[in-house]
């Protein structure tokens, strides 16, 4: 799609969702499955990176969120039950062909998501509308990757492995986990956090936009404040962590609170064990 056209649907989305349109017509049908052909093929973002900075596209949101007002709910089974509105669906392009390796057992794509070339999917994962996941990617059993969240190449999430949606308030950064990072089992990233290239998140880590995070590193205490979200280090080792609750009360029964500590920065030992990926994914 040229620049003009991509920049002609984004004015036609964005018009169609401030007036409120609630109708599956003519025009607005084919509007949503242009718009969503847009983000499955990468022409469109949630949100994109220029020169070390995120900015979100809230056309991505509105798009979305129109799709959703103007559907009506259809029965879509394939071998299981499953009903949506009827301008969202599975997405089933020609994986094989871009070398997208989705083993059965489980797993979905609904459309509206971009998935790069070389994408492992073990079952049963879920992929939701607006996400988008670089070339190379593993998403492992139970993982999620929720609807707008950012993927980048190279990226290993773990089993079960949470990567939360978002998509309103439209402005709202989703959830970007950079490229090379390696994402533990029953970790979950909420609420825009963004995690830099090359970090390692361990099993269990939670981080949301009310998390302190510790580096021990540096001796410094990591969090959001009201315009930037909370943020992971390149190649920052994160580990589950905690610390003593502050009130009397919570002393004398030893109560401690989640605190996720940065405990070292990734070198060549840390890269070492994650070599075996390569081999998986060959």
């Amino acid at each position: 799609m040229t620049t003009s056209s991509l920049d002609a649907l984004c004015a036609a989305v964005d018009q169609a969702f401030e007036q409120g349109v609630r109708e599956a017509n003519e025009v607005t049908e084919p509007l949503v499955a242009r718009f969503l052909r847009a983000l499955e093929a990468g022409e469109l973002r949630a949100a994109t990176c220029v020169d070390g900075q995120w900015c979100v596209n809230p056309v991505v949101k509105r798009g979305i969120l129109l799709g959703f007002r103007i559907g009506s709910i259809v029965d879509q089974s394939a071998g299981l039950p499953f009903a949506d509105k009827h301008t969202f669906g599975v997405l089933t392009p020609d994986f094989a062909a871009r070398g997208v390796r989705i083993v059965p057992g489980g797993s979905s794509i609904r459309s509206g998501a971009c998935i790069g070339r070389s994408v492992t999917l073990m079952p049963p994962c879920y992929v939701n509308v607006g996400a988008w996941v670089g070339d190379g990617t593993m998403v492992d059993s139970h993982a999620l990757v929720g609807s707008c969240a950012q993927v980048g190449a190279r990226v290993h999430l773990s089993a079960a492995a949470q990567l939360g949606g978002v998509l309103e308030p439209v402005g709202m950064r989703p959830v970007i986990i950079e490229d090379d990072c390696l994402i533990g089992g029953n970790t979950g990233v909420y609420e825009g956090t963004l995690v830099r290239t090359g970090a390692v998140l361990g099993a269990g880590v939670v981080l949301t936009r009310s998390t302190r995070v510790y580096d021990l590193v540096h001796e410094r205490e990591l969090a959001a404040s009201d315009d930037r979200p909370l943020e992971i280090p390149a190649g920052a080792v994160v580990v589950p962590g905690s610390r003593p609750a502050s009130s009397a009360w919570a002393r004398e029964r030893g109560l401690h609170v989640s605190a996720p500590m940065i405990v070292k920065y990734r070198d060549e030992r840390t890269d070492a064990k994650s070599a075996l990926e390569a081999v998986l994914r060959a």
